[in-house]
């Protein structure tokens, strides 16, 4: 499977790490090495604080978020701060496979994670960006929509040469969302650039790829960095 992948947000400050990977069971658990590894990690967020590296990068996720009208407080702070909570008050999600391994690399590295089902988009073309004003979607079953506007997006683009906004650093659209038939995954981390080192968001990439992988002998996938204004292709 190809992707094509663009960089289009608007400022210098952010980047995108995208993995892919296929050959994936959505409804599968982890498997248990990571789920060791996810137990010590939970052990550890729970009763110590954040680094003083940590902290910068909460913060510096917080302000990439905020664009025009948009303001990251209240329920629209960065999905990374929801599981950091939900790991210190020992109610940290569960969903399946794919997913925990997401949060799993959001909770360690304290950047925000969107993932999405590539098989249940139209087209093969992504584009990161900021959400237009009156695009909103879906992000949970009681068909809640989240306003777009302003926000920071992961766009599936469309025959037309449009594109519309599937996931976001907040919430995660539920068109898209992993399902227990999902085989192929699409994962974006959106991370400030003066708050980590490539080196360091080039592991994170490397480590969300290889749990994705892990147990599955049929599973391939890729990964790629993309800086402000570039595009690539994506192979897995």
């Amino acid at each position: 499977m190809e992707f094509s992948l663009t960089h289009n947000i608007p400022r210098g400050d952010i980047g995108v790490a995208v993995v892919a990977a296929s050959g994936l069971n959505g409804g599968a658990p982890l498997d248990p090495e990571t789920e060791r590894e996810l137990a010590a990690l939970l052990e550890a967020r729970k009763d110590s604080p954040l680094t003083p590296d940590e902290e910068k990068r909460r913060a510096a996720c917080r302000d990439m978020l905020r664009n025009g009208s948009y303001k990251p407080t209240g329920r629209g702070k960065p999905a990374s701060e929801y599981l950091l909570g939900a790991a210190k008050e020992g109610a940290f999600p569960r969903v399946c496979a794919p997913v925990d391994v997401n949060n799993f690399i959001s909770l360690k590295y304290v950047l925000p994670i969107s993932l999405w089902d590539a098989g249940r988009c139209s087209a093969a073309a992504f584009e990161f960006r900021l959400g237009r004003a009156g695009e909103k979607y879906v992000f949970n079953n009681s068909g809640q929509e989240i306003d777009l506007r302003d926000l920071v997006c992961g766009c599936e683009v469309l025959p037309d040469g449009g594109s519309r906004p599937i996931v976001n650093p907040i919430k995660d659209g539920m068109a898209t969302k992993v399902r227990p038939e999902t085989a192929a995954v699409i994962g974006a981390i959106f991370y400030p650039l003066d708050a980590i080192s490539r080196a360091e968001i080039d592991a994170a990439a490397g480590e969300f790829l290889a749990k994705l992988l892990r147990g599955s002998s049929l599973a391939s996938g890729g990964k790629v960095l993309l800086a402000p204004g570039e595009g690539t292709l994506l192979t897995c």
